[in-house]
């Protein structure tokens, strides 16, 4: 499923000011790393990011927000955020600032 090019031009405009972010087409859709490690992505209508496995439980309560699921399984510290949870320039600013707040913390992908 392509991705929604108009979240996609919101993020980057979010990331605009910002050296070290790159970006990058997988897993069906376009993905924001940041220093080298995945942060954020558009998947779909849907924002994805990679919080703090610690806010997992608590944010997925959140309206808008589930998990994100690509294997028949949910991976602890991704989700994913509906287009509805994000109409505003806020609701997307406080989605992305919990992957940027967990991105100085997260580890790097091992490289095969």
């Amino acid at each position: 499923m392509p991705y929604n090019k108009i979240i996609a031009d919101r993020v980057r405009e979010q990331l605009a000011s910002l050296t070290s972010v790159e970006e990058k087409e997988m897993m069906g859709g376009l993905i924001f790393m940041y220093k080298e490690k995945m942060c954020v992505g558009v998947m779909g209508d849907s924002l994805l990011c990679r919080i703090d496995p610690v806010l997992y439980e608590e944010v997925i309560e959140r309206n808008g927000c589930r998990p994100m699921d690509s294997t028949g399984r949910s991976m602890k510290g991704w989700i994913l955020v509906d287009q509805e949870a994000i109409k505003s320039r806020t609701d997307l600013v406080y989605w992305m600032d919990l992957a940027f707040d967990y991105n100085s913390r997260a580890k790097k992908s091992k490289k095969k």
